[in-house]
């Protein structure tokens, strides 16, 4: 009995050659558009102290309490494979001094991140996420540059139809720290409606209820106190300057006060844009701000804003144009007469050819052609039809003295010395 195929986790999945070009186009317009308005790449390792994510995220959180990879490594060490990428930019800005630096410091990263859920189209267990950071600036434009360059990167990106921008605040910890107990009141007036993982937070993160899908907990929170009317006045102030960038900005928006984040250190603006091409998990990216974080890591007082959105959510919902392999400026054919690579070869001509045409491979490549070699053994018929498929400028016949040199496009051919084949296809290129 034969063995079972090995196929990748549940939750994960390849990255095939003919998908890879939808993504590099969401990278370029990313790196195009965040490191032009002054944001600098950064990366942080796969794995982290698993304190970070308890500290940071929030141990209350879903993703701290049911979706997080843990790992204890050979030195007793708890590690974690990164479920979220604002956590550890912070603990980056903290060991590595960037308070120091002009501020805001302005980081983006393109990255893979971890989470145990349910996984579905748009949702794996690995995924991928482009983001943004900002931190040292608490001005409310921060805020709306961050806002506004997630949308031209979704418009970029073919998003447009559809596309929904919910704003709200969090408020200071402060305030919603006073609105917190009104909450906790009218949820406790209500306990016997609630879905059990709502009542088990109430004390640790009230707000949470507001994201429950459960009919009974849904009903309560349409009657619950909002947020935004118990808002401090230097936190209101700053959320409708917020606003007033936006507008001025022409970026269309919904002032919803029932949007919260899934993590705990949000404050002041929070924003999440959605696709209704997604169907019910319609979200595609977010963020918000979070002042407090980088204290709670052991670093000075630092507001921070962000957000992240997710590359697969972004090529589900979105219309990127087509776009293939690189053009092959020139294709290197040598006579092969349909047998193997070397096998069976007359002494001097297959073997001096292949290795003729080797060599002018190299020196292609080496002034800068994108050049392919004849690999598997085809025969020049054959070689040809392969050229035609790659859709190449010139293709060169190599010999070890002589090569043709083929336009593809103009039709025409000529027979000249193996040395200068390279010069000719520059030439050629040069003057179209």
């Amino acid at each position: 009995m034969s063995e079972a195929k090995l196929k990748a986790p549940r939750g994960t999945h390849d990255l095939l050659p003919e998908q890879a070009p939808a993504r590099a186009r969401v990278e370029a317009a990313a790196r195009a558009i965040l490191e032009g308005a002054g944001y600098e790449r950064i990366e942080t390792p796969v794995f982290e102290a698993t304190e970070l994510f308890a500290r940071g995220v929030g141990s209350s959180t879903d993703i701290v309490q049911k979706e997080m990879y843990t790992f204890e490594d050979g030195g007793g060490r708890s590690l974690t494979l990164r479920p979220e990428g604002t956590a550890p930019v912070c603990r980056a800005y903290v060991e590595h001094g960037m308070h120091k630096l002009r501020q805001p410091v302005k980081l983006w990263y393109l990255s893979s991140f971890f989470r145990y859920e349910r996984a579905q189209a748009g949702r794996q267990r690995q995924f991928w996420q482009v983001g943004a950071e900002a931190l040292g600036s608490q001005e409310p434009a921060v805020d709306a540059e961050s806002i506004v360059l997630l949308a031209e990167l979704l418009g970029e990106l073919g998003i447009s139809g559809g596309l929904r921008l919910r704003l709200s605040s969090l408020g200071s910890r402060e305030s919603r720290a006073d609105y917190g107990e009104r909450l906790r009141a009218h949820l406790r007036a209500h306990e016997d409606e609630l879905a059990l993982e709502v009542v088990e937070r109430i004390d640790l993160n009230p707000l949470r209820a507001f994201d429950s899908e459960h009919e009974g907990t849904r009903a309560v929170m349409a009657s619950a106190p909002r947020l935004l009317d118990f808002l401090g006045v230097e936190d209101a102030e700053h959320f409708a300057e917020v606003r007033a960038l936006l507008d001025a900005a022409g970026v269309a928006y919904e002032v919803d006060s029932t949007l919260v984040r899934g993590l705990d250190y949000y404050t002041r603006t929070v924003f999440e844009f959605t696709s209704t091409a997604l169907g019910a998990q319609s979200g595609v990216g977010g963020g918000g701000r979070y002042d407090g974080l980088v204290e709670q890591l052991g670093g000075p007082a630092t507001p921070g804003m962000g957000w992240a959105a997710g590359i697969e959510r972004i090529l589900l919902a979105g219309q990127l144009p087509a776009s293939g392999a690189r053009a092959v400026d020139l294709y290197i054919a040598f006579e092969n007469d349909g047998m193997g690579p070397l096998e069976g070869a007359p002494a001097g001509l297959r073997r001096g050819d292949a290795r003729a045409a080797f060599g002018v491979l190299s020196v292609a490549r080496g002034a800068g052609l994108t050049a392919q070699m004849e690999l598997a053994g085809r025969s020049l018929k054959n070689q040809l039809g392969q050229a035609n498929k790659l859709g190449a400028r010139y293709v060169a016949i190599v010999g070890a003295g002589e090569s043709t040199l083929k336009d593809m496009q103009g039709g025409g051919q000529e027979t000249i010395a193996t040395d200068t084949v390279v010069h000719a296809v520059l030439r050629g290129l040069h003057d179209l």
